[in-house]
């Protein structure tokens, strides 16, 4: 299926749209690399749009002491899917993932 067309404008506006909310998971990111962001809060955030559509595998990378290796350890323990975004997992999968990571 072939992309929709768009003006120059509204191909502009996608991607400043799009550069703000890799910006905004960057600075989360960082924010958890650095503690200044507990994973606890950070999962609070899941209703939160840019929050919510990171990949869970990236998310908990992203915290100090987790490596590519115990990133997915911990992802197979918890019965999550390498592909899973944050706001897709179920409650107990989240609270799971909570306990794991505080």
């Amino acid at each position: 299926m072939a992309a929709p067309t768009m003006t120059p404008e509204q191909r502009a506006a996608a991607l400043e749209k799009a550069r703000v909310v890799r910006a905004k998971r960057s600075e989360i990111t960082k924010k958890l690399s650095m503690g200044a962001l507990t994973p606890k809060k950070a999962l609070g955030m899941v209703d939160d749009p840019v929050v919510g559509r990171m990949k869970v595998k990236s998310f908990i990378n992203a915290i100090p002491g987790y490596g590519k290796v115990k990133t997915e350890k911990t992802m197979e323990e918890l019965g999550i899917p390498a592909d899973r975004r944050l706001q897709g997992l179920g409650s107990n999968q989240m609270k799971s993932l909570i306990e794991k990571l505080s």
